[in-house]
């Protein structure tokens, strides 16, 4: 059997912790966020609320749920402030050697039995058990962005993931509402495996010269009935985060066919991460997006 979730702590309160935050506090989990700064987690804190609000205009929730929700999310201003959760989901940046440093400081301060979870879109999670004290109680739990909206959660499991460990994440997804899919622990897991090579595929035939963004984005959209164009959803997910999952992939699986394209490099080296920067393939600064190529 597995433990039985009531409280989730969440480390990093962007985008994605954010999220996930939201989604556990209006499934009737506590929640506990935490983040580097008291102003990062005041600022997750507005963009949930804000969220929610939005929820509440569309119909989707009432506003007696958004306030409930709310008040079940509390700040932990420090790792010792997440001593009393069922499980902590790691969602930081997209680095290995942040992750490592966030579950070597972090492990002391939870519970022998408390459960250790990363929302990482393409490490090994058997690599990041090995940096806590409970690889056997360790998960990946890789949500979908944006949280509150997509469907899919992949779970991954490392080597020494225990089966209890698997059926509490499971069930805790179930309880999200949420719908779970199996990966084993291959770079980049199944959803990004086979998005993110297409993506760079795209910004290839963009350095190329075969199409321009607009019209790279809108054969997508109407030739292969995409919502999005791949140009535009790469800016959406962020550029840095688009290289760091290739990189993951070119090293992991040592196949040319993964490796970056130049310009992917080139607009990261610029700080041109995407809607995050206000710019990337387009430039977000006006009132409409315009294409940068």
């Amino acid at each position: 059997m597995g433990i039985e979730i009531k409280t989730v702590g969440v480390v990093g309160s962007g985008q994605m912790g954010s999220g996930i935050a939201h989604v556990c506090s209006l499934a009737g989990f506590n929640v506990r966020l935490n983040d580097l700064s008291e102003d990062r987690i005041n600022a997750g804190l507005a963009t949930i609320n804000g969220n929610m609000a939005r929820q509440v205009s569309k119909g989707a929730i009432s506003d007696a749920d958004r306030q409930a929700a709310l008040e079940r999310i509390k700040p932990a201003r420090t790792y010792d402030d997440l001593s009393a959760c069922d499980l902590v989901i790691e969602a930081a940046t997209e680095n290995e050697e942040v992750k490592r440093k966030i579950f070597t400081n972090l492990s002391p301060s939870l519970r022998p039995d408390a459960l250790l979870a990363t929302n990482t879109s393409s490490i090994s999670i058997t690599r990041l058990a090995a940096a806590t004290d409970r690889p056997e109680r360790f998960i990946g739990i890789h949500f979908m962005n944006p949280v509150p909206v997509m469907q899919l959660v992949e779970l991954i499991r490392g080597i020494a993931t225990e089966d209890h460990t698997y059926e509490s994440a499971k069930q805790f997804i179930g309880r999200l509402g949420k719908t779970s899919t199996v990966s084993e622990d291959f770079p980049a897991f199944i959803v990004n495996r086979i998005l993110l090579p297409m993506i760079n595929e795209a910004i290839y035939t963009l350095y190329e010269g075969v199409g321009s963004v607009e019209a790279i984005d809108t054969a997508m959209r109407l030739g292969a009935n995409h919502p999005m164009g791949p140009l535009q959803l790469a800016d959406f997910i962020g550029l840095d985060t688009c290289l760091s999952i290739m990189q993951v992939l070119h090293e992991g699986l040592a196949d040319s066919k993964y490796r970056p394209c130049p310009l992917l490099v080139k607009y990261v080296e610029a700080g041109w991460l995407g809607r995050k920067t206000k710019r990337g393939f387009y430039d977000y600064r006006g009132e409409k997006p315009v294409p940068t190529r």
